[in-house]
Protein backbone atom coordinates (compact mmCIF):
# COMPACT_ATOMS: atom_id res chain seq x y z
CA UNK A 1 0.00 0.00 0.00
CA UNK A 2 2.17 2.80 -1.43
CA UNK A 3 -0.33 5.65 -0.33
CA UNK A 4 -0.43 4.93 3.12
CA UNK A 5 1.55 7.56 5.62
CA UNK A 6 5.02 7.49 6.95
CA UNK A 7 4.24 7.47 10.42
CA UNK A 8 5.64 7.34 14.22
CA UNK A 9 3.27 6.74 17.04
CA UNK A 10 3.51 8.43 20.19
CA UNK A 11 2.30 5.85 22.82
CA UNK A 12 1.71 5.99 26.15
CA UNK A 13 -0.55 6.24 29.55
CA UNK A 14 -2.93 9.71 30.35
CA UNK A 15 0.15 11.59 31.75
CA UNK A 16 2.45 10.10 30.25
CA UNK A 17 3.18 13.37 27.82
CA UNK A 18 2.35 12.30 24.66
CA UNK A 19 0.81 15.50 23.43
CA UNK A 20 3.90 17.45 24.88
CA UNK A 21 6.20 15.95 23.11
CA UNK A 22 4.04 15.32 19.77
CA UNK A 23 3.90 19.52 20.11
CA UNK A 24 7.71 19.70 20.09
CA UNK A 25 8.25 17.29 17.77
CA UNK A 26 5.91 19.22 15.25
CA UNK A 27 8.18 22.23 15.26
CA UNK A 28 11.02 20.52 13.67
CA UNK A 29 10.92 20.61 9.98
CA UNK A 30 10.19 17.14 8.54
CA UNK A 31 7.93 16.30 11.03
CA UNK A 32 4.17 16.74 10.75
CA UNK A 33 2.12 16.19 14.38
CA UNK A 34 -1.10 15.26 14.53
CA UNK A 35 -3.05 14.15 17.91
CA UNK A 36 -6.39 12.34 17.97
CA UNK A 37 -7.86 15.31 20.04
CA UNK A 38 -6.77 17.84 17.13
CA UNK A 39 -9.63 15.75 14.88
CA UNK A 40 -12.46 15.82 17.46
CA UNK A 41 -11.93 19.64 17.82
CA UNK A 42 -12.19 20.87 14.10
CA UNK A 43 -15.31 18.17 13.51
CA UNK A 44 -17.69 19.75 11.21
CA UNK A 45 -20.74 19.01 12.79
CA UNK A 46 -22.86 20.02 9.91
CA UNK A 47 -20.95 16.99 7.77
CA UNK A 48 -22.61 13.52 7.65
CA UNK A 49 -19.46 12.18 9.46
CA UNK A 50 -19.93 15.25 12.08
CA UNK A 51 -23.41 14.48 12.83
CA UNK A 52 -22.44 10.52 13.57
CA UNK A 53 -20.00 11.27 16.08
CA UNK A 54 -22.79 14.42 17.65
CA UNK A 55 -25.10 11.65 18.17
CA UNK A 56 -23.12 8.99 20.12
CA UNK A 57 -20.91 11.89 21.99
CA UNK A 58 -24.74 13.64 23.01
CA UNK A 59 -25.90 10.70 24.50
CA UNK A 60 -22.64 9.89 26.40
CA UNK A 61 -21.46 7.06 24.32
CA UNK A 62 -18.25 6.15 22.70
CA UNK A 63 -17.88 6.67 19.16
CA UNK A 64 -17.34 3.58 17.12
CA UNK A 65 -13.90 2.73 16.20
CA UNK A 66 -14.93 2.33 12.38
CA UNK A 67 -16.54 6.07 12.35
CA UNK A 68 -13.30 7.19 14.55
CA UNK A 69 -10.85 6.20 11.84
CA UNK A 70 -13.07 7.57 9.17
CA UNK A 71 -13.07 10.78 10.44
CA UNK A 72 -9.51 11.08 11.27
CA UNK A 73 -8.29 9.93 7.72
CA UNK A 74 -10.61 12.33 6.34
CA UNK A 75 -8.95 15.05 8.57
CA UNK A 76 -5.94 13.70 7.50
CA UNK A 77 -6.57 14.30 3.80
CA UNK A 78 -8.06 17.69 4.32
CA UNK A 79 -4.48 18.62 6.39
CA UNK A 80 -2.94 17.13 2.67
CA UNK A 81 -5.07 19.23 0.82
CA UNK A 82 -4.44 22.28 2.88
CA UNK A 83 -0.44 22.14 2.53
CA UNK A 84 -0.01 21.56 6.15
CA UNK A 85 0.99 18.24 5.84
CA UNK A 86 3.35 17.16 3.21
CA UNK A 87 3.73 13.41 3.16
CA UNK A 88 6.49 12.94 0.51
CA UNK A 89 8.10 15.36 2.63
CA UNK A 90 7.09 14.90 6.36
CA UNK A 91 7.30 12.11 8.73
CA UNK A 92 3.77 11.51 10.82
CA UNK A 93 3.72 11.66 14.42
CA UNK A 94 1.02 10.60 15.74
CA UNK A 95 -0.57 10.78 18.94
CA UNK A 96 -4.04 9.35 20.96
CA UNK A 97 -5.09 6.86 17.84
CA UNK A 98 -4.89 4.13 17.80
CA UNK A 99 -6.55 3.56 21.09
CA UNK A 100 -8.53 0.47 20.70
CA UNK A 101 -6.92 -3.22 18.95
CA UNK A 102 -9.44 -2.73 15.95
CA UNK A 103 -8.83 0.75 15.62
CA UNK A 104 -5.27 -0.41 14.86
CA UNK A 105 -6.42 -3.43 12.55
CA UNK A 106 -8.31 -0.31 10.73
CA UNK A 107 -5.24 2.65 10.73
CA UNK A 108 -3.50 -0.30 8.56
CA UNK A 109 -5.12 0.95 5.64
CA UNK A 110 -4.18 4.07 6.31
CA UNK A 111 -0.58 4.56 8.04
CA UNK A 112 2.59 2.53 7.87
CA UNK A 113 4.51 2.61 11.34
CA UNK A 114 8.01 3.30 11.40
CA UNK A 115 8.51 3.02 15.02
CA UNK A 116 5.90 2.49 17.94
CA UNK A 117 8.14 5.15 20.94
CA UNK A 118 6.37 4.05 24.00
CA UNK A 119 6.54 6.55 26.53
CA UNK A 120 6.75 4.86 29.91
CA UNK A 121 6.21 5.63 33.63
CA UNK A 122 6.73 3.13 36.67
CA UNK A 123 5.64 5.75 39.08
CA UNK A 124 1.70 5.79 39.35
CA UNK A 125 1.61 8.68 41.86
CA UNK A 126 3.77 11.24 39.64
CA UNK A 127 1.51 10.19 36.94
CA UNK A 128 -1.44 11.28 39.08
CA UNK A 129 0.06 14.75 39.84
CA UNK A 130 0.62 15.19 36.09
CA UNK A 131 -2.87 14.58 35.11
CA UNK A 132 -4.06 16.89 38.10
CA UNK A 133 -1.79 19.28 37.13
CA UNK A 134 -2.92 19.48 33.67
CA UNK A 135 -6.71 19.32 34.53
CA UNK A 136 -6.08 22.32 36.73
CA UNK A 137 -4.16 24.05 34.10
CA UNK A 138 -6.73 23.13 31.32
CA UNK A 139 -9.57 24.51 34.05
CA UNK A 140 -10.75 20.93 33.71
CA UNK A 141 -11.69 20.72 36.96
CA UNK A 142 -13.44 17.73 36.95
CA UNK A 143 -10.38 15.65 35.57
CA UNK A 144 -8.36 16.60 38.47
CA UNK A 145 -10.63 14.13 40.57
CA UNK A 146 -8.70 10.67 41.60
CA UNK A 147 -11.57 8.57 40.86
CA UNK A 148 -11.71 10.21 37.27
CA UNK A 149 -8.05 9.64 37.06
CA UNK A 150 -8.08 6.06 37.89
CA UNK A 151 -11.34 5.31 35.65
CA UNK A 152 -9.20 6.61 32.59
CA UNK A 153 -6.33 4.53 33.85
CA UNK A 154 -8.39 1.22 33.95
CA UNK A 155 -9.73 2.39 30.50
CA UNK A 156 -6.01 2.44 28.94
CA UNK A 157 -4.90 -0.84 30.84
CA UNK A 158 -7.64 -2.68 29.44
CA UNK A 159 -8.31 -1.06 25.65
CA UNK A 160 -5.44 0.52 24.78
CA UNK A 161 -2.03 -0.94 26.04
CA UNK A 162 -2.99 -4.15 24.35
CA UNK A 163 -2.69 -2.10 20.89
CA UNK A 164 1.12 -2.71 21.64
CA UNK A 165 0.62 -6.84 20.66
CA UNK A 166 -0.70 -5.43 17.10
CA UNK A 167 2.74 -3.78 16.10
CA UNK A 168 6.02 -6.03 15.39
CA UNK A 169 8.37 -5.91 18.96
CA UNK A 170 11.54 -4.73 17.26
CA UNK A 171 9.56 -1.99 16.19
CA UNK A 172 8.41 -0.79 20.19
CA UNK A 173 11.12 1.41 21.33
CA UNK A 174 10.19 2.16 25.22
CA UNK A 175 11.04 5.73 26.58
CA UNK A 176 11.03 6.77 29.83
CA UNK A 177 8.66 9.69 30.60
CA UNK A 178 9.80 10.44 34.03
CA UNK A 179 12.14 13.39 33.89
CA UNK A 180 12.93 16.66 32.15
CA UNK A 181 10.65 17.28 28.41
CA UNK A 182 14.71 17.97 27.27
CA UNK A 183 15.25 14.71 28.46
CA UNK A 184 12.49 12.78 27.35
CA UNK A 185 13.04 14.67 23.80
CA UNK A 186 16.78 13.59 23.53
CA UNK A 187 16.18 10.02 23.82
CA UNK A 188 13.16 10.39 21.95
CA UNK A 189 15.43 12.14 18.88
CA UNK A 190 17.70 9.21 19.46
CA UNK A 191 15.41 6.70 17.71
CA UNK A 192 13.42 9.28 15.26
CA UNK A 193 16.51 11.11 13.69
CA UNK A 194 18.14 7.91 11.67
CA UNK A 195 14.23 7.51 10.17
CA UNK A 196 14.11 11.01 8.94
CA UNK A 197 17.56 10.63 7.57
CA UNK A 198 16.71 7.73 5.66
CA UNK A 199 13.20 9.29 4.76
CA UNK A 200 14.90 12.29 2.90
CA UNK A 201 17.68 9.97 1.57
CA UNK A 202 14.96 7.53 0.28
CA UNK A 203 13.16 10.58 -2.05
CA UNK A 204 16.49 12.31 -2.61
CA UNK A 205 17.64 8.97 -4.51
Amino acid sequence: MPDRYKTILLFGAPGAGKGTQGNILGTIPGFFHMSCGDVFRTIDISSDLGKAFYDYSSRGELVPDELTVKMWAKNIAARVTLGEYKPKDDLLILDGIPRTVEQSKLMDEHIDVFKVIHLTCDDEKEMFKRLRRRALKSNRIDDADEEVIRRRWKVYEKETYPVLEHYNRGDIVSINSIGSPAQILHDILETVVPIQNAHFKAFEG
